[in-house]
């Protein structure tokens, strides 16, 4: 039993949110995320910051990483070694914007994975809903990824690629992305708090699935097996729509996008649940 100092009893009881039904969990979630508000804003201020205040290159580091990509897919498709296929626009304009959505969904991973390892510390100091953590971990991935679109601006300006205007709804196509991404990183988040090494092997299978993703060729390749692993794959709709939408003005396959947005959302919604469910045991763990 706890008394909050302004009148309200909370009681506390033995599995108590297990017992909780899907909706009144996620309700009870969302108004932890809404009362922490001030938590996150705080909490995202000083780490965005801080991720590059002691560093000679600042933000621009946020820049390098998508800047070598380019020249290392544009090098070996030059050289042959890369074969991408008709990709309707010039190949550096496709290739960062495959691997700007990639890279911003491995954010939404990684930052999520780490939310509860990091924040150790703040857990067993101060009583708070760990969902706040999730979310402030998401903010800081949308904010890391606004300031990368001046790149993508500029590499559609100097090669002449007019967006499409459907970019407005681009916001909307990544969030699936972002349940995706939470969604793994929350049960990795649970799970490395007993197995350190999780992490690291769903970071490796993430980096395998890349390569069974269109984010450096095209969808339409002649292999056979390519074609088969593309269309069983919900992450090509999903990168591969959101791309559409900026550089075509329309979701090239519309059903299997559908089909992976909803799956997407179900998985997100479950493993959010999960991670309710999980993030006291997991706190006596840290």
């Amino acid at each position: 039993m706890n008394n909050t100092g302004t009148g309200r009893v909370i009681v506390y009881e033995p599995n108590q949110r297990v017992r909780m039904g899907f909706a009144e969990s996620w309700i009870i979630m969302l108004r932890g995320i809404i009362g922490a508000r001030e938590l996150i804003w705080q909490l995202f201020k000083r780490d965005f910051f801080a991720n590059y205040k002691q560093s000679y290159l600042g933000v621009v580091w946020i820049f390098i990483a998508p800047v070598v990509g380019i020249i290392s897919w544009v090098f070996l498709n030059a050289a042959g070694v890369l074969v991408p296929g008709d990709v309707g626009v010039p190949y550096p304009v496709y290739v960062l914007l495959g691997s700007s959505i990639w890279g911003l969904f491995l954010s939404f991973y990684a930052n999520t994975a780490k939310s509860l390892k990091d924040y150790s510390g703040l857990i067993l100091q101060i009583n708070f809903p760990h969902e706040a953590l999730v979310v402030k971990q998401v903010a800081q991935t949308v904010a890391e990824f606004l300031i990368n679109l001046a790149l993508i601006i500029a590499v559609l300006i100097v090669f002449k690629v007019v967006p499409s205007w459907g970019i407005v709804f681009f916001p909307l196509a990544v969030i699936p992305l972002m349940f995706v991404g939470a969604g793994i990183g929350m049960v990795v988040a649970v799970i490395t708090a007993v197995a350190h090494d999780v992490d690291k092997a769903v970071a490796a299978l993430l980096g395998f699935l890349m390569y069974l993703t269109p984010v450096i060729y095209s969808p339409d390749q002649k292999s056979e097996l390519i074609r088969t692993v593309v269309y069983w794959n919900p992450l090509a709709y999903l990168v591969g729509g959101a791309r559409d939408l900026i550089l075509y003005g329309e979701i090239v396959s519309p059903a299997g996008y559908t089909v992976s947005v909803l799956l997407s959302m179900m998985f997100f919604l479950f493993t959010w649940r999960l991670f309710f469910l999980s993030e006291h045991k997991v706190a006596e763990r840290l």
